[in-house]
């Protein structure tokens, strides 16, 4: 994308220049389908592969890519990370932050995006309400929907957008539930913050030249966060490659921090699609609470499994078969097993709880269908409980066997479902499985996801047009959900940085991005062995983040240079800076100088020594004459690995004053397939800036 240009309408005559240059069949008109001109330069156009190919060759075009589509990455939250409703706040400028929201849109009329009390859009806002069928106000002080969603209102039709957006700034809504469970009090971490809807996503997917022009729209509306729980469910691209890589860039370096989610592709290596260095990339951990449903067996066993199961609890036992029992003649007994769509027989299956082992579709649509009073199936992912179209629970594959065993070793096997019940989890915080993991494949010196929030069953506002549990037969209609996902750890972290902002608006999104991850709460590795790679930092701690001590900063030509270091030419930088910005001579240094808050070395192969320097630098915004004194942990007697800072102890006289600092790694022998981690911790007796370092071979 190219640099902003003098107006819309220049844009315009640009765009259309260049396409007239090369279309043979269609008209200008009917091709171009976007030209972005108010924040960055470039357009959108249906192409032939032989036009694109002519558009590529022309003089001053960058780049040209194919569309694509990313997919939706699907409050007790906030009292389990000690941001309770007493918490300090600065009203008057969290009230002024406007939070974009890239997502399924919203359903202005939930309560938890009443306007009451809450002043107009701040003077900076220059976005606009444009959309059909959707009324903004005080809360909502802008919508926006884009063609490839298929309608033309920025009405929530899914209830993704509208869990995402209230978890961010939702004001407090008392005594809601879901169906009985999590009652209590819904909100938002800045629910003082406006909200500027973006309807990019539908249920076919996010285009990626939807998501391109919503970031256009949004640098000029003047929102100071943008929020984005999509993207692909494959590896990374490299950045220039990358449409939402592209639009943040030109974002941060408008003073806008971008949130987004690491994605649901996990516990894979390198399947963190989001790893540009200019993105808060956000993880999803467990909460001390999780919802369990029991499935009681008629021999006097009760199995607890998992499930969002709000229908009330079987009366009584009821007949109990399994799919493989209840299968038409035609089908496989494989395809019983799994009951698949026309594989049950209703006259088998009407009146009975269906047993179905791991496979079934449609989130339990054919067995509902089909005519089952209850479901029980393996669990598609152990640790997150799941909603269903009917009474369900899902079980581990040893309750399976048993179940099994039950169903037949009796004549008239019989089960109960319960209704689902909170139970406390002790081991909370833990990576959720499905949460994507690192290392990066594009600058393997830097650590992702940065961050991990809440995003296991989380509670929050959803849409009455939504479905609870996925399945297009399940009718039920509700105005708050509970669901899970890296979508939901996006908006804790998107919210967390906007109260940051509010104490110093000043601030650089990188600044606050490392004033989240300096003071983020450890996570024990003991529970997640990919340790950093799983959770980044560690768990936002908002409160802390809000007076770090020290933060490591970054400007927009720091990361050109980076993207120079690791080998992109001029023309490859131009696509993500959009300005005349080019990588000519050797590089200037390595990634490795990037000034991140996070170290990452990755040993080459066959390597039996070897030694890494980092340098870094940090700002003293604390205490104004202050003496940081740095620490390793943990330090294990004859480790082979070691790391050490030089020098060990920083010595500030006024605020805002920079001192530099480097990272040294060296060791021997290490173990292919294995990292080490250690924490660089820098504290002057009040402030603890705790940075990750690890060294791997993976």
């Amino acid at each position: 994308m190219g640099a902003k240009p003098q107006s819309e309408l220049l844009a315009v005559n640009q765009h259309t220049a260049v396409l007239q240059q090369v279309l043979q069949t269609s008209l200008v008109q009917d091709s171009l389908v976007y030209s972005y001109g108010k924040s960055f330069n470039g357009f959108a156009a249906t192409l032939t592969e032989e036009e694109s190919k002519r558009i590529a060759g022309l003089d001053g075009v960058t780049s040209v890519f194919p569309n694509g589509m990313y997919k939706l990455h699907t409050t007790r939250s906030w009292d389990f990370l000690n941001f309770t409703k007493s918490i300090k706040r600065v009203p008057g400028v969290e009230s002024n932050i406007v939070v974009g929201v890239f997502d399924t849109g919203a359903w202005p009329e939930s309560k938890s995006f009443n306007d009451q009390g809450l002043g107009p859009p701040p003077q900076k806002w220059r976005g606009a309400c444009v959309t059909k069928n959707f009324t903004c106000n005080n809360k909502i002080i802008g919508a926006r929907v884009y063609p490839d969603t298929l309608t033309d209102s920025a009405r929530d039709e899914n209830g993704h957008g509208s869990h995402t957006a209230s978890t961010i700034a939702g004001r407090s809504v008392h005594g809601v539930s879901l169906y009985g469970l999590a009652k209590g009090d819904a909100r938002g971490g800045v629910p003082l913050a406006k909200i500027a809807v973006y309807k990019v996503c539908s249920s076919l997917g996010c285009s990626f030249k939807d998501i391109l022009a919503a970031f256009d729209d949004a640098i000029a509306d003047g929102v100071d966060l943008i929020s984005l729980s999509l993207g692909p469910d494959s590896a990374a691209t490299h950045f220039f490659e990358d449409p939402i890589a592209i639009g943040s860039f030109h974002a941060m370096a408008r003073g806008i921090l971008i949130s987004n989610s690491a994605g649901n592709t996990g516990p894979s290596w390198r399947s963190t699609a989001s790893v540009a260095p200019w993105i808060l990339t956000v993880a999803a951990t467990s909460i001390d609470r999780r919802f369990i449903s029991k499935l009681a067996l008629g021999n006097g066993k009760t199995l607890v499994g998992n499930a969002i199961n709000t229908f009330p609890s079987h009366g009584t036992m009821l007949p109990l078969t399994s799919g493989a029992n209840a299968r038409v003649s035609n089908c496989s007994s494989g395809a019983g097993w799994t009951c698949s769509s026309g594989c049950l027989d209703p006259k088998l299956v009407k009146g009975h709880i269906l047993f179905c082992q791991e496979g079934q579709d449609a989130y339990g649509t054919p067995v509902l269908q089909a005519g089952a009073i209850g479901f029980v199936t393996q669990s598609r992912i152990l640790d997150v409980a799941f909603a269903y179209p009917l009474p369900a629970t899902t079980l581990g594959p040893y309750q399976m066997v048993d179940v099994d065993y039950y169903i037949n070793m009796t004549r008239n096997p019989r089960g109960r479902i319960f209704h689902s019940e909170a139970v406390l989890d002790k081991k909370a915080p833990t990576v959720a499985s499905f949460s994507s993991r690192g290392p990066n494949p594009i600058t393997p010196e830097i650590i992702k996801p940065d961050i991990s929030a809440p995003g296991v069953e989380i509670f929050a506002a959803w849409s009455p047009d939504g479905h609870i549990s996925g399945s297009p037969a399940d009718k039920r209609s509700v105005n708050y959900h509970i669901t899970s996902g890296t979508s939901m750890a996006c908006p804790h972290a998107t919210a967390a940085a906007a109260y940051v902002k509010s104490f110093h608006p000043d601030w650089s999104p990188t600044a606050i991005k490392s004033a989240l991850m300096t003071t983020a709460t450890p996570i024990s590795r003991k529970r997640n062995m990919e340790g950093e790679f799983a959770y980044g930092s560690g768990n936002i701690n908002p409160v802390k983040a809000a007076n770090p001590g020290l933060v490591f900063d970054a400007s927009t030509e720091d990361y050109i240079q980076m993207l120079c270091n690791i080998g992109y030419t001029s023309k490859q930088v131009m696509i993500i800076s959009g300005d005349s910005s080019s990588c000519s001579g050797k590089p200037k240094g390595s990634v490795n100088d990037l000034n991140y808050p996070s170290v990452a070395y990755k040993v080459k192969p066959n390597t039996t020594t070897f030694s890494a320097t980092f340098s870094r630098t940090v700002t003293n915004v604390g205490d104004a004459k202050s003496v940081y004194t740095s620490r390793i942990r943990p330090r294990k007697a004859g480790d082979t690995i070691q790391v050490r800072t030089v020098p060990r102890v920083l010595q500030f006289t006024e605020l805002n004053e920079k001192k530099e600092f480097k990272v040294v790694i060296a060791g021997s022998n290490p173990e292919n397939g294995s990292s080490r981690s250690f924490s660089i911790e820098w504290s002057d007796g009040k402030h603890l800036v705790r940075i990750p370092a690890v060294v791997y071979d993976l």
